[in-house]
């Protein structure tokens, strides 16, 4: 079976979610910073509030008292005997990065579409690997590189401290 590293993937971890912005506009950006496991390249991906509160709740080893939509998902899909095999941030598409989930039934592999958020929230929930493609890696530096405001968030987003999620009362 060909692997997301056979063919040139680089495997990732996520390192943080963070707010950013604020200030001039009062509008806080939330973005999530995935690390190379074997180098120094980093991935900045805006993603929404509600993706980065899940995502920094579960980093947080946060417990929820019922399943929430990526709790949901993950049973889901071991019900259904399978099993998230890989999560693969592949391509980029109208400017915005795009997923895969590779997900392993009884019968057969299946590729499932996904916005990078949701990929990731379930990678965390069912320690799946992560990958992210050459492409996708030399297309965030570039676009960072440049003067424009998303530009300075996801650089400011890359030394900015990690969102923090504490359960209150237990």
């Amino acid at each position: 079976m060909t692997t997301a590293t056979d063919v040139g993937f680089v495997e990732m971890r996520i390192a943080k979610v963070v707010g950013v912005g604020g200030a001039e506009d009062e509008v806080v950006r939330c973005v999530v910073v995935l690390d190379e496991v074997t180098g120094d390249r980093q991935l900045p991906i805006m993603i929404g509030q509600a993706e980065a509160f899940s995502l920094a709740a579960r980093l947080g080893r946060i417990q929820w008292r019922r399943p929430m939509t990526y709790q949901f998902v993950a049973a889901l899909v071991q019900a259904l005997w399978g099993r998230v095999r890989q999560v693969r941030i592949d391509r980029v598409v109208e400017e915005a990065y795009a997923a895969t989930v590779e997900v392993e039934g009884p019968l057969s592999m299946h590729s499932v579409d996904a916005r990078p958020s949701d990929a990731l929230n379930l990678a965390v929930l069912v320690h799946a690997p992560i990958f992210a493609a050459p492409k996708v890696l030399q297309e965030a530096e570039a676009t960072r590189a440049d003067d424009s405001a998303g530009a300075v968030l996801l650089r400011q987003a890359l030394v900015a401290p990690p969102m923090t999620i504490e359960q209150l009362g237990t």
